[in-house]
């Protein structure tokens, strides 16, 4: 198989997106060698503006609109459909996150959509799915986290503390709808395509919510059987154990998984407690779960004896998977990553200089992604597009800039 082709290379994805999901979802397809026309308002997407900036230009949207085409345009005026829909036309998926509804209210409805271009695979993100007695209300990707059942959980057990449940730190919710369309999508094409029949496209329709309980692991089972409600469980969870961050001497945190039998016998005999390992207290994974808080006391213990890397030393001499909570920093100086390319220097023209971003996943030896250009300033491929896919005349962008359509 040749590498010089991209995976994804013969696809075009249109994107009315803004924030985190749907973006999202397209740069894991852009990644893969999509091409993915963005579609953004005059003003640009708003996450064009969050996280760190130097002057004025953020950071993060190196990476967020990283491999994107972007095209300027206000979607209330009222040419702006005709654009779209001629964009459509040439397009084999389009994606959006605006509230339900909204597009059809911009006189963008699926079924104008699918009249300009039957095989078209339409891919919604909102809070709470197309459709149901919910589908109106407002939600952001916390909201999702939320109502999926997942803010509740990321907590320490009940009664050790007052304060809120903490969030992951990232726009968890939103990206996790994220993954799911672009397999959504990915399986629409496999459904479309794979006969040679013509098939039209379908529709995906995936919400923060559900993207968010479909993770939840045995929560409903165990909810709907024994009326069992899944509680938080700090560091640790209510399925595995040792499976921890430990304290260390330095005042670092060193993460444990030594939740199977083999494994506990290895920790177990690495810190010099063959007494463990007689108890019927730690015997197997369900005992252990059942005794975890004492056992991680335990082993807490001995891992404050050490300073984290020669804890991690230790540790990995004797095959116990473990490491500490990594920062960015870590991250960034990791070798395994830097081998795999999982983090790598991009040129942005925007800062004249390379920046880090995170790679490509999947990882498809093959035909492997690539980043083609760091995210774009707004409405940088406006008149390429328009004139190259539309046949638009230098003269016709003129007139649609200042009648304020693009920009």
């Amino acid at each position: 198989m040749s590498v010089n082709r991209s995976l994804l290379s013969n696809l075009r994805v249109l994107e009315v997106g803004n924030y985190v999901a749907a973006p999202f979802c397209t740069r894991l397809l852009a990644d893969l060698g999509a091409e993915v026309i963005k579609i953004e308002p005059l003003s640009g997407d708003p996450v064009r503006k969050w996280g760190e900036q130097i002057d004025g230009r953020s950071l993060w949207w190196s990476l967020h609109g990283r491999n994107k085409k972007s095209v300027a345009l206000n979607l209330k005026a009222a040419k702006a459909t005709d654009l779209v829909l001629d964009l459509v036309r040439q397009c084999d998926v389009f994606v959006e996150n605006l509230r339900p509804g909204q597009l059809a209210r911009l006189g963008l409805p699926d079924e104008l959509l699918k009249q300009a271009q039957p095989k078209i695979v339409i891919a919604h993100i909102s809070g709470y799915g197309q459709s149901g007695p919910g589908r109106d209300r407002a939600a952001f990707g916390l909201i999702g986290e939320a109502v999926g059942g997942l803010r509740y959980l990321t907590n320490h057990p009940p009664g050790e503390t007052d304060l809120p449940p903490v969030r992951t730190g990232v726009s968890i919710g939103d990206s996790v709808a994220g993954l799911y369309t672009a397999f959504g999508i990915m399986a629409a094409l496999w459904n479309r395509d794979h006969d040679g029949e013509g098939r039209e496209g379908c529709t995906v329709d995936v919400a923060l919510s559900e993207s968010v309980l479909s993770l939840m692991e045995g929560l409903l089972p165990e909810y709907g059987k024994l009326g069992k409600i899944k509680q938080p469980t700090g560091g640790g969870i209510a399925t595995a154990a040792p499976s921890n961050a430990y304290p260390t001497r330095d005042k670092s945190w060193v993460l444990i998984g030594a939740n199977s039998d083999p494994l506990f016998v290895k920790l177990a005999s690495l810190m010099e407690r063959y007494d463990l390992l007689q108890s019927p207290d730690y015997a197997d994974n369900v005992s252990r779960v059942r005794n975890a808080k004492v056992l991680d006391a335990e082993i807490a213990k001995w891992t404050f004896q050490y300073d984290a890397e020669d804890l991690l030393d230790k540790l990995s001499a004797a095959d116990i998977p473990s490491s500490k909570a990594y920062t960015a920093a870590d991250c960034a100086a990791d070798e395994q990553y830097r081998y795999r390319k999982m983090v790598r220097e991009v040129f942005d023209p925007a800062f004249g200089e390379n920046i880090l971003h995170a790679g490509v996943v999947p990882h498809i030896p093959e035909m492997p992604g690539t980043v083609r250009w760091a995210g774009v300033e707004v409405g940088r491929h406006t008149s390429d597009i328009l004139t190259g896919l539309l046949g638009k005349s230098p003269e016709d962008i003129s007139t649609l800039r200042e009648e304020g359509v693009v920009g």
